[in-house]
């Protein structure tokens, strides 16, 4: 396979088309780079694979891989088309490299390989976690450093982000992750698909004082999650309740409580952390980034902690929080500016923790052939 070729970095901007496929949404973007950091983003286009994965109540990871492989060379089409740019004005492609599951990881970084090939151009491989790190970015200044509680599918973390690619991390989940949570307590009631948004919309319906559930970690001197408890909380308190709309909607409200007060303990432990490693001229930001991030709740949390505790508060738009290519986009162009490309070969990995030192040395939730997820 040929060497990539070496960046030709411009004074005045960069044009870089993100690929996304790292779950269930096949997605391409063209993001505008300017020499000051400034973004103009020229299109942003994400194809749903909902009801694909609707009747099994989750996502396949074939049926995912399948529908990346149909999905992604008119949704790239119609990125470039919607951006208005020439193939020939791109200056670098940036893919979803991880982590992810694994099929459709594959497709998207095979898809950009080929492309970045084909016209010679640079290739880089990007962690899809720092596509969220990043997303902030996307609309709004977020300078370095900041406290970053990165939520999202399979991952919860919380970061002090001191620049592009430097990562410490402060907490993490040391079971499940949020979003699992939410996952399983929507399958277990029935609520639909995806279980996220579900959870929200029955939990609005709801008292979160009607059921009891307990919250994990809360008053550890350390700033770590564990949702595994309540997500088995959840099914017993459903299997001993009648099963009736009004069950659903108390036990979704107490589960949306009990979560968000497990969470607003942790970040409030991650920032005395983040005061004690950065400095005290800095100021004090707290950035939420995932899917996690679009619950409305946790979000009005995190802001009332944030203003308690005299941070600024910065989230991405709401369709910004889920998987998309506007941040891959975005995390490609930062690191094509700084001259960090990858060669042609560059690995999928399903699991890319962005503590990759800190992960191997001492791994929060396991460490198996995949590597540490955290």
């Amino acid at each position: 396979m040929p060497n990539a070729p070496k960046p030709n970095v411009k004074q005045d901007s960069l044009l870089v088309l993100g690929l996304e496929s790292s779950c269930d949404e096949t997605a391409a973007s063209v993001l505008r780079r300017h020499a000051d950091g400034s973004i103009d983003l020229l299109s942003n286009i994400v194809a749903s694979q909902d009801e694909e994965h609707r009747p099994f109540g989750g996502v396949v990871p074939e049926i995912a891989a399948r529908a990346h492989m149909r999905k992604l060379d008119p949704i790239i089409g119609k990125a470039i088309k919607t951006a208005g740019v020439d193939w020939n004005a791109i200056d670098g492609i940036a893919a979803t490299a991880g982590p992810g599951l694994i099929g459709g990881v594959i497709t998207g970084l095979m898809g950009a390989k080929g492309l970045a090939m084909s016209l010679g151009k640079p290739l880089i491989a990007v962690n899809h976690l720092e596509g969220h790190a990043l997303s902030p970015r996307l609309t709004e200044e977020c300078p370095f450093p900041y406290l970053l509680l990165l939520v999202s599918g399979g991952h919860s973390q919380l970061l002090s982000v001191r620049g592009l690619g430097e990562y410490e991390r402060l907490g993490s989940t040391v079971d499940d992750a949020a979003g699992e949570a939410f996952d399983k307590t929507a399958k277990v009631m029935g609520l639909g698909f995806p279980g996220g948004p579900q959870v929200q919309a029955w939990a609005e319906r709801g008292n979160p004082e009607g059921v009891k559930l307990p919250r994990p970690m809360i008053g550890r001197d350390h700033a770590d999650f564990s949702f595994a408890g309540l997500k088995t909380a959840v099914a017993r308190a459903w299997e001993a309740s009648d099963q009736s709309d009004t069950a659903k909607a108390d036990i979704a409200a107490s589960f949306q409580r009990a979560i968000t007060d497990a969470m607003i303990d942790r970040v409030g432990r991650a920032m005395t952390l983040f005061r004690n490693v950065t400095s005290e001229h800095d100021r004090a930001r707290l950035v939420v980034a995932g899917g996690v991030a679009a619950n409305t709740e946790l979000r009005a949390s995190l802001k009332q902690i944030a203003e308690a505790r005299n941070f600024d508060f910065i989230a991405p738009p709401l369709k910004f929080c889920g998987d998309n290519a506007a941040m891959i986009a975005l995390a490609g162009a930062e690191r094509l500016a700084a001259g960090l490309i990858d060669d042609y070969n560059a690995p999928a990995r399903p699991r890319w923790p962005l503590d990759g030192e800190a992960a191997k040395s001492a791994p929060k939730s396991g460490y198996g052939k995949k590597g540490p997820k955290s």
